[in-house]
């Protein structure tokens, strides 16, 4: 007890432990995730992606969905269904790193295969892959320059 009563006072932690940090405050403390963040919670995916996982998501970014067209992204934002099956159409189950990210179909949450190629660089639905391995505790994000959507 007094152990921990000095630690207190002096200010010093016991474990030097980091706060966790999911998918979603992941996205969110990158910044460029804004609108990602809007549509999760428009959709009611958050607690989901805050959930264990693990989840590799393919993120696009604000720059990405503001190629939608204004009309067809507030549209989207308005249906909860359609979103959430946008959304999870971009969120594989496992942790799958840069490393191990092989061409072919890949299973989303959603149901529908999303289609990697990995000839002059990786791409997922046509959608470039930017920026990999951003860790978070429950998965990974690897950022996409486009939205991409389900068949």
């Amino acid at each position: 007890m007094r152990t921990l009563i000095a630690a207190t006072v002096l200010g010093v932690g016991l474990s030097g432990a980091a706060l966790a940090k999911d998918i979603v405050d992941t996205a969110v403390g990158a910044g460029n995730f804004k609108t990602l963040a809007t549509a999760l919670q428009a959709a009611g995916l958050v607690e989901t992606l805050k959930g264990p996982g693990p989840f590799t998501v393919f993120a696009p970014t604000d720059a990405a969905f503001a190629k939608v067209p204004k009309a067809q992204l507030d549209a989207l934002l308005a249906d909860k269904a359609a979103l959430s099956k946008v959304l999870t159409y971009h969120v594989v189950p496992g942790k799958v790193m840069a490393k191990d990210v092989k061409a072919g179909k890949v299973k989303t949450v959603q149901g529908s295969e999303l289609t990697v190629a990995t000839a002059g660089g990786v791409t997922v639905d046509g959608a470039k892959v930017t920026s990999t391995d951003i860790a978070a505790d429950n998965g990974v994000i690897h950022v996409i320059d486009t939205v991409v959507m389900p068949k």
